[in-house]
């Protein structure tokens, strides 16, 4: 017994540890963000108001956007959910999980669904979009993002749009064991050169670019605001856009439609109407879920499907909703001997195999059972350390689509995303488990096993561990199917010669474009936050050019 009983008390230091930790990283208090002064609630609106350029969506593009076009431009910014300022779980890395699992249908900051994969996921609703509930991680797109977007880029103005981004929200991360083992791992197994500290997409191993500052409070696309030009921009939270307004630019029958407006609710439930000035435009940024569910609700979409729905046809677009992507996660979580830091994605492996290595640490609350005889239920919370690798294939090729699941706006739609469909993705995934279990064989990891009995030492996994056999294709497709999750990257919906043009215009609709990443075939790089930054900057910028040169 004195073995068992010892292993106890070790375990007890380690959660009274982990709870001082947790108890010791709350970031300071800091002064109120500039862009606070024109947030107003919906229900301060007037029931009917003009604007130059209307953006729903106060997400990672659509604040950059609307900032950047407020410098010239009137400018509402149409946001369903609320301000994550002040709010410590959206604004401190240790609240990260709390935010993806203290969930409801209406309010929550973060939206869940389950995909009719199975695969449980989530929605940005808070101004900043998913930029203000994801784990931080910044990193450049690829150059194949660029090729193969559909998309007629100008690199030189792409690059300072990345740079407007960065000097405003993004920092170098600190690297502690977690992290820092993780990186010296994936140089062992091969993922070399290192690249230290890098922004940009390239080959090997690197530490990235992270939206949580030196005292683990968040920065997000809401903070790209604090560039608006503040007489010129107003943002609505808690306005729920249900449809884009259309309107015949001339009044024969076979006319092409415009977008005029939008209408939104606020809490209250009261409607608002928000109509488009003389050249004005009507801009989509609500994501891949909410831009092709947008667009259905407003008549624009398959012509038989929405007859279906009893919703009047306004355009025939037989592509809304499909082409519907997400690139399946897959990896192991260990418990380790010694206690860790809470890091997310800090560091990562950029493979030549398809795939990407990433690793993150969480600090969990650990119960007691609530009818314990021998344990008593402590005073204060108790935590645990677990430590996850992770692989994020390139891609992918297996897409998916949505529906509706009703009229209401609120409601998420169906999406189904078809994981490994496309055998390519399965191969994808089998390279990078077997990258996975490369790094668990290496020496850097060799202080996260526990020592058995007779000098063993071995993981302590929690959930699947990868196949003994990593050389068998069919165990570690097995592994794939069996143990997909998502990571959050999911894309497309309305994408860039189905549904939009080169210039994020709706193909066959004036005046309605849609910046986001429901428009992207591929997803850029290892992580779409930096990129989809960048695009709303980077397109705001185009239209302030373009209309100047009109003029």
């Amino acid at each position: 017994m004195a073995r068992p009983i010892c292993v106890l008390v070790q375990h007890i230091a380690f959660l009274v540890l982990f709870y001082a930790v947790v108890s010791s990283s709350r970031p300071p208090p800091q002064q109120d963000p500039s862009y606070l002064k024109f947030v107003y609630n919906a229900t301060e609106f007037p029931s009917e108001d003009y604007y130059d350029y209307i953006i729903v969506g106060g997400g990672t593009a659509g604040c950059p956007l609307a900032a950047t076009l407020s410098q010239s431009y009137r400018v509402l910014l149409l946001e369903r959910g609320g301000v994550a300022y002040g709010n410590p779980n959206l604004m401190s890395q240790d609240g990260f999980l709390t935010t993806l699992t203290e969930v409801d249908t209406f309010n929550s900051p973060a939206q869940a669904f389950t995909s009719e994969d199975g695969v449980p996921n989530a929605r940005g609703r808070i101004l900043g979009g998913s930029s203000t509930i994801n784990a931080g991680f910044y990193s450049r797109a690829d150059n194949d993002f660029y090729s193969k977007s559909g998309m007629d880029w100008d690199l030189r103005l792409v690059n300072q749009s990345y740079a407007w981004v960065e000097k405003a929200v993004v920092f170098r991360p600190e690297l502690k064991n977690w992290q820092s083992a993780v990186r010296d791992g994936l140089l062992e197994a091969g993922v070399d050169p290192y690249n230290g500290f890098n922004l940009d997409h390239v080959v090997g191993t690197k530490i990235g670019g992270s939206t949580f500052d030196s005292s683990g409070r968040r920065h997000s696309a809401a903070d790209l605001l604090s560039y608006a030009k503040p007489v010129n921009i107003k943002v609505a939270v808690y306005a729920s856009v249900e449809r884009v307004l259309l309107a015949s630019t001339t009044a024969y029958s076979g006319s092409k439609q415009s977008a005029i407006g939008v209408v939104y609710r606020d809490q209250r439930g009261g409607y608002h109407h928000a109509m488009v000035r003389e050249n004005g435009e009507v801009m989509l940024c609500a994501g891949a879920i909410g831009s092709p569910q947008l667009l259905l609700l407003s008549g624009i979409g398959p012509r038989p499907y929405l007859s279906s729905w009893g919703i009047p046809v306004a355009y025939h677009h037989p592509y809304v909703g499909q082409y519907l992507y997400d690139n399946p996660r897959n990896g192991i979580s260990i418990v380790p001997p010694i206690p860790l830091e809470h890091s997310l994605i800090q560091v990562v492996g950029i493979t030549e195999v398809g795939a990407y290595v990433e690793a993150a640490s969480n600090v969990i609350s650990f119960a007691s059972p609530p009818r314990s005889v021998f344990i008593r239920t402590p005073s204060a919370p108790l935590y645990l350390t677990v430590a996850t690798l992770m692989e994020k294939i390139v891609g992918p090729l297996s897409s998916g689509s949505l529906r509706l699941a009703s009229t209401d706006v609120r409601i998420n739609p169906i999406v189904r995303f078809n994981y490994f469909s496309n055998p390519v993705d399965i191969e994808r995934c089998i390279n990078g488990t077997r990258k996975i279990g490369d790094i668990l064989r290496s020496r850097s990891l060799d202080d996260f096993k526990f020592r058995e009995w007779f000098g063993a030492r071995n993981f302590r996994f929690v959930g699947p561990a990868l196949p003994v056999d990593q050389s068998d294709h069919a165990q570690m497709a097995d592994f794939c199917r069996r143990t997909v999750s998502t990571i959050w990257h999911y894309h497309g919906g309305c994408v860039v010669g189905k549904v939009v043009d080169r210039d994020h215009r709706v193909i066959g609709i004036d005046s309605l474009r849609i910046v986001d990443g429901s428009t992207f075939s591929i997803s850029p790089g290892t992580n779409p936050q930096a990129t989809l930054m960048m695009l709303g900057r980077y397109v705001g910028l185009k239209i302030i050019r373009e209309r100047a040169r009109i003029r």
